[in-house]
């Protein structure tokens, strides 16, 4: 059963006749997701430090942010957490993740450096993958510099930037020059082929519809035949074997729901460490909501829990 919570904030949406991200200009889209933290997403906490980056990618410069948590000192060596946000590779940014960044940062005790990829409909698969490589070979280069130890270093993200965090694990496995140490997959988009069937019993009613997912699609695919580029759908690499410990982390009534668990359940059939845990109650994007949604709350506790443990010193 839907969340009352969560049911009421689908609810809101109707009475205020919010439009739906599939009939909106990439532009608009963006201001709309930007500007609905305020209703959404708790206030920002403070944390000990906040720091601009910049990155050389090859397609140029990779903007960054870098949150060092609370009661950390700055001579401290900390544990790392390279972050790609969610928003269908087209909208999303650090200002939007920021809270969820600061959050992370403090309850996992980790360093967290945000990843400001590129998006499509500018700039087209496999933009974003070149982008998030580019930025966490860099973190791990300058760990030293950051306080960070590039020894304990996760790669994470939300829906899009799941996607994009396994794709980085599946990439960093297969080079032997980067190693990831956890991967933080919430709510992950794995097959762009959108045949799961959580994407019919999900695919309306739910703010993330089947013609979201197709706009999304469609802005950063341009031929189908990437659908089947493991850079597009991890879930169509040809191994998984080798792979850095997992939390897998999905909602009952995400149309991503499906692969997410296929993921997790390919993951622990090649021998890794996987955990899935699935909010059955919770829509997709849930977990930067939790000016609204308790469960939001207790998903990022969750995360960070996990993040400790799978980063703690040796």
């Amino acid at each position: 059963m839907l969340h009352p919570q969560a049911r009421a904030f689908l609810d809101v949406l109707i009475k205020l006749g919010a439009p739906p991200t599939h009939t909106l200009s990439p532009a608009d889209a963006r201001a709309l997701y930007r500007d609905r933290r305020a209703v959404v997403q708790p206030a920002p906490g403070e944390v000990a430090e906040v720091r601009e980056l910049r990155a050389e990618g090859p397609h140029g410069p990779i903007p960054m942010r870098l949150y060092r948590p609370l009661g950390s000192q700055a001579a401290s060596v900390l544990p790392g957490l390279v972050y790609y946000h969610g928003g269908g590779w087209v909208i999303g940014d650090l200002d939007t993740h920021d809270t969820l960044c600061r959050e992370l940062a403090n309850l996992s005790g980790c360093a967290v450096v945000a990843v400001d990829y590129r998006m499509g409909p500018e700039h087209r698969f496999p933009a974003a993958v070149d982008d998030v490589l580019a930025a966490t070979r860099w973190v791990h280069r300058e760990a030293a510099a950051l306080g960070i130890d590039p020894a304990r270093l996760a790669a994470g993200g939300d829906s899009a930037g799941g996607n994009l965090a396994a794709v980085v694990a599946l990439a960093a496995r297969d080079a032997g020059d980067l190693p990831i140490a956890f991967q933080l997959l919430i709510y992950p988009a794995t097959d762009m082929r959108r045949g799961h069937p959580s994407h019919v019993s999900n695919g309306q009613g739910y703010v993330l519809t089947a013609d979201t997912l197709r706009y999304f699609h469609d802005h950063y695919i341009t031929d189908t035949a990437h659908d089947l580029d493991w850079r597009a759908s991890p879930l169509l690499a040809t191994s998984f074997a080798d792979l850095p410990p997992a939390l897998v982390l999905t909602a009952g009534y995400d149309p991503l729901r499906d692969e997410g668990l296929d993921y997790a359940r390919a993951l622990t059939e090649a021998g890794n460490r996987a955990t899935y845990v699935c909010f059955e109650r919770q829509i997709h994007g849930f977990i930067t909501m939790g000016r609204v949604l308790d469960e939001a709350n207790a998903a990022v506790s969750l995360c960070a829990a996990e993040l400790r443990r799978a980063l703690k010193p040796a």
